[in-house]
């Protein structure tokens, strides 16, 4: 318990590390005043308070309320934690005490924490409000650009800005040169124990500290950045809540898309895409996720996300960082990208290496993945793939299977679990023969259970592929009689909003989220929704190829407005 807790809160006066009341209070006391374990923090006028016993009876609670009420008489501004712990078991009964109350309120704690969770729960925390964020998002952009940040170092420099505020930078009255000074210190101490630590120092220094437009601000344009996002983004936040994760991930993944503006080669994965297929992939609190090219980490920070919903204590949170999220990041700017996401979420010692992913299988087999999310590059150039890979290109100068390729290597390398990934519209059709040499190689060795088409704007304002989602249950080759369940997944509620991308304006995609999921876990089969098929190599992978249309939902305003697209076709290509 001790250990759990915190031995550095450790305080004891007589023996055995028990505490004494009677010691520190200067009159007679009768009754109950030896504890068994009292921890105590000065600064944050924090107390966390053990008695353990073989049972719990009314009696011992009304000693560990004694001991409440002892500890506000040393103190009445003390907020307490009074813990009853079975000495036979692990069972505890919890009471939050604060604002000198008498009676406390009982928590539903089923496990010790650490002292630095406790203090956390008096700590009165940000609102989240996404309209805010939304709204101050499309300012701050303006202020950037009017300061010269370009597109491209946007969302790195923003996101390297909120962390070093939530801890607590001093920019005020400073120079360029100083506030960068200490944004480094903030930096190297949040990833003292990361893997690649120097090499993720580098990156953002190079990248971001010591890039031409941020290290020529002025700094009162720098102070008056820190203090907008001080004031107008971090109060909107409260990070320690499953929406806070959600606004954290829109706000960074917003500067990313102006990233994939200027390239359009980048196709950034939605975040809400990334949550749906974590859900559909079954995430649970004993996955190890990998993505073999994880960008700028959306699908880390979302698996990340809900498998820590299942954690209670700070030492399990602290597991799933260090052993359950792994990924691979070949370009090195975009590597930067993901280590700072990473920290905004809270972690910065991910198994997230830099390099291919064609010269990581080693590691990637040691490390029991049974979960892979992925967006692979669909016109990755030879230089990103092994020689033999290459070769497929013939005269070609990007991937001809378009992104199949990394998915056939690291499904063959993963080999068991589940797959889903993401590859644009081409590598469900039968139109080139080397995709359909891959499906095939695919379908040797593992099963596809599942292909969702996605909405054919998904990647706006960056890359123009229209995508689907291929789900494969890996090590298990596709029986002849399977059914492959095809979701038509084209409507997700968002609609496309100038400088901010596609947005849910009407709140709907959390109950269309709920409707994909059903459909896929029940494979259910709904006229104009999905449908299950058995399939081949040769055949088309997509829902559009199976589908019965559905009649029903049809009106006459349909038929108008085809025959108005149709009326306006004939007249503009009507010959002079």
């Amino acid at each position: 318990m001790i250990h759990t807790v915190g031995r550095q809160f450790l305080v004891s006066n007589i023996e055995n590390n028990e505490f004494s009341y009677q010691q520190v209070i200067d009159r007679s006391l009768s009754g109950h005043y030896k504890l068994d374990i009292r921890f105590f923090d000065e600064h944050s006028e924090t107390a966390v308070l053990i008695e353990t016993k073989r049972r719990f009876t009314n009696a011992d609670k009304e000693q560990l309320f004694a001991y409440v009420a002892l500890e506000q008489e040393l103190n009445s501004e003390t907020n307490i934690i009074a813990i009853l712990a079975n000495t036979d078991n692990d069972q505890i009964k919890v009471w939050k005490f604060s604002n000198n109350e008498a009676s406390g309120l009982e928590l539903a704690d089923s496990k010790l924490k650490s002292f630095e969770e406790y203090k956390m729960l008096f700590i009165p925390q940000n609102i989240n409000d996404r309209n805010a964020v939304l709204e101050n998002t499309s300012k701050l952009n303006k202020i950037l650009h009017d300061n010269g940040i370009p597109e491209k170092l946007r969302s790195q420099f923003v996101g390297t800005c909120l962390l070093a505020l939530k801890e607590r930078l001093k920019f005020k009255g400073l120079s360029t040169s100083q506030i960068n000074a200490g944004i480094k210190e903030i930096l190297a101490s949040m990833l003292h124990d990361s893997l690649d630590r120097a090499k993720k120092l580098l990156v953002l220094q190079n990248n971001i500290l010591e890039s031409q437009s941020v290290s020529t601000l002025r700094s009162d344009e720098y102070q008056k950045i820190l203090l907008f996002i001080k004031k107008n983004i971090l109060p909107y936040i409260n990070e320690y809540t499953t929406e806070g994760h959600d606004i954290l991930s829109y706000f960074f993944t917003t500067f990313n898309k102006y990233v994939a503006r200027e390239d359009k080669n980048q196709a950034f994965t939605p975040n809400h895409i990334a949550h749906f297929m974590c859900k559909a992939a079954g995430i649970h609190r004993n996955i190890r996720i990998l993505d073999p090219t994880c960008g700028s980490g959306t699908f880390l920070v979302q698996a990340m996300s809900q498998i820590l919903k299942e954690c209670e204590t700070a030492s399990e949170k602290k597991h799933v960082k260090e052993h359950q999220i792994y990924g691979i990041e070949f370009d090195e700017n975009v590597y930067g990208l993901a280590t700072t996401n990473m920290l905004i979420h809270g972690d910065g010692n991910s198994n997230i290496q830099a390099g291919s992913c064609f010269d990581k299988k080693q590691w990637i087999e040691s490390s029991d993945i049974n979960l892979v999310l992925m967006n692979p590059p669909y016109n990755a150039s030879k230089n990103q793939v092994p020689t033999p890979y290459a070769r497929l290109f013939g005269s070609k100068s990007t991937d001809p299977t378009k992104g199949l390729g990394f998915v056939q290597y690291i499904a063959d390398a993963v080999n068991h679990g589940k797959l889903l990934t993401l590859l644009p519209m081409a590598c469900a059709l039968t139109s080139s023969s080397i995709i359909t040499d891959f499906k095939e190689k695919m379908l040797q060795k593992h099963t596809l259970d599942a292909v969702f088409s996605l909405p054919p704007d998904m990647f706006y304002p960056g890359a123009s592929a229209v995508a689907i989602c291929m789900v494969f249950n890996l090590g298990q080759p596709h029986p002849s009689n399977f059914e492959t369940f095809f979701g038509y997944y084209r409507v997700d509620g968002f609609e496309k909003r100038k400088g901010v991308g596609r947005v849910d304006i009407n709140e709907v995609w959390d109950s269309i989220e709920s409707e994909w999921l059903s459909l896929y876990r029940h494979r259910l089969e709904m006229p104009g929704k999905s449908v299950n098929r058995v399939i081949t190599s040769k055949d088309e992978w997509c829902a559009e190829a199976y589908m019965e249309t559905d009649y029903s939902v049809l009106s006459d305003n349909n038929f108008i407005s085809v025959m108005k697209s149709y009326a306006a076709y004939l007249t503009k290509n009507e010959p002079l």
